[in-house]
């Protein structure tokens, strides 16, 4: 089937207008009011295409088309809207607006499937305003730690609680948006790649495998301040020279592991009182280890923590470190991988089986369903960044695929004059399906 792809382009860039500064990139950040905006626009959508359209409350919007059998799990697609600071507009967007485009598609042709199909777009995917990534699909996945979550602070000291209550929202019912393995029959996602792999191999698209996870630490280190001038060298309880060692030896230590495909990142280090003349007394550092072989991620932290204690000891430090996420490394569903892998050996799609080493929606609703996990390339590797690219015709690809897969699992029924879906939705129910195997 043949997507509308000058329409997927177009919302695509009606969507990334909401958050966008110019030169800058797009900001949306989990619950903010350009995030909540970008929903709006995209529920407005799906009810503009006969989907009923709720909110759980996690804050993850599930819009469904109704099958000729709603009462079988459903097939379910989708990714997430908000971004990171100063971001770009395919990261998780693409994934959301492509399944908008499937479902007008399948509007337009007719078609009626067996199961229902659900687009959903989470919620605060991205780490970048609480530190903590997928917590909308976690919340669907029964995955969250209500207490550290409770915790969670943004840079404005605004608490993850609170953020939920300026959109409407109640965290003390946060458990009520865990859904059932019986409601849900599949779960694809489209991404961009976000990585150098599929372009540099010349293939079309790549077939996930598996998802690395990360450990997060959020590490303070205490000094005490000083005057710059006045106090000697050898007297100083330096915190961001503290800090330094403690980005220095995580670098060391990742490279040491590098055979296993781990990696690790400080991106975050706040120093105080932040003054040229003054020692540094405080500095907190957020740190990313991130792998699919766990004992290899254990390594680099354990080397952490010994460099702790020596600091301590020998600059008179006082070192803390919180550990934000653990999250374990997901096997993909291996099916669904011979599924999508067929597929694209049938469109003629050059692709690649890999394993994808940022963290996804998939990665958590891989413990609930089959899950597939389909990229499309990044222009020079980049992503989380203004200049973040992929080519329409990329976008094409990935897009065909994706609708193709989720027809195959809802199971096409019957196909009705074109335009007639949004207009018939429950007259269809009781027409004689024709009903084909089940994919998966």
């Amino acid at each position: 089937m043949l997507v509308n792809i000058n329409r997927l382009e177009a919302a695509l860039k009606e969507v990334n207008e909401i958050g966008a500064s110019k030169g800058q990139g797009i900001t949306r950040l989990a619950y903010s009011s350009e995030h909540w905006a970008a929903n709006e626009y995209f529920i407005g959508k799906c009810k503009e295409e006969g989907m009923t359209v709720r909110i759980d409350a996690c804050g993850n919007v599930i819009a469904r088309r109704e099958g000729s059998e709603p009462q079988l799990p459903a097939v379910t697609c989708g990714s997430h809207l908000d971004t990171v600071q100063h971001g770009g507009g395919y990261d998780g967007t693409l994934g959301v607006i492509a399944g908008l485009e499937m479902i007008r598609s399948l509007n337009e042709k007719g078609v009626v499937t067996r199961n229902s199909i659900e687009l959903i777009s989470f919620a605060c995917e991205e780490s970048a305003r609480f530190g903590v990534s997928t917590i909308g699909s976690k919340a669907m996945a029964g995955k969250l730690n209500k207490e550290s979550l409770q915790k969670l602070r943004d840079n404005e000291g605004v608490s993850f609680p609170e953020a939920l209550a300026a959109v409407g929202l109640d965290f003390t019912h946060i458990e009520t948006a865990r859904r059932s393995e019986k409601e849900i029959k599949a779960f694809f996602e489209l991404h961009i790649e976000q990585g150098p792999l599929l372009e540099n191999s010349g293939r079309e698209v790549g077939i996930a495998t598996g998802i690395a996870a990360p450990i997060r630490l959020e590490v303070t280190i205490q000094g005490k301040a000083s005057h710059s001038g006045t106090t000697p060298m050898n007297m100083r309880q330096d915190a961001l020279i503290g800090a330094a060692e403690i980005i220095t030896e995580l670098e060391k230590a990742a490279l040491e592991e590098a055979e296993h495909g781990t990696v690790a990142t400080a991106g975050v280090c706040d120093v105080h009182p932040g003054a040229m003349n003054v020692v540094p007394d405080w500095v907190s550092l957020k740190i990313d280890i991130r792998g699919t072989v766990i004992t290899s991620r254990q390594i680099i932290i354990e080397r952490l923590f010994k460099l702790f204690r020596g600091l301590q000891k020998r600059r008179g430090l006082q070192i803390e470190a919180r550990i934000l996420s653990d999250e374990k490394p997901v096997v993909l569903d291996k099916y669904t991988v011979r599924l999508l892998s067929s597929l694209c050996e049938a469109q003629g799609i050059a692709y690649l089986n890999m394993m994808s080493g940022a963290g996804h929606d998939a990665m958590n609703m891989a413990s609930i369903c089959p899950t597939g996990l389909i990229f499309i390339p990044s222009r020079d590797g980049v992503s989380h960044h203004k200049d973040e690219y992929s080519s329409i015709a990329q976008i094409a690809k990935g897009a065909a695929l994706l609708e193709e897969v989720v027809l195959r699992c809802a199971e096409e029924v019957q196909i009705k004059p074109s335009g007639t879906f949004k207009n018939n939705m429950d007259r269809s129910k009781h027409h004689e399906s024709r009903k084909t195997k089940s994919i998966i």
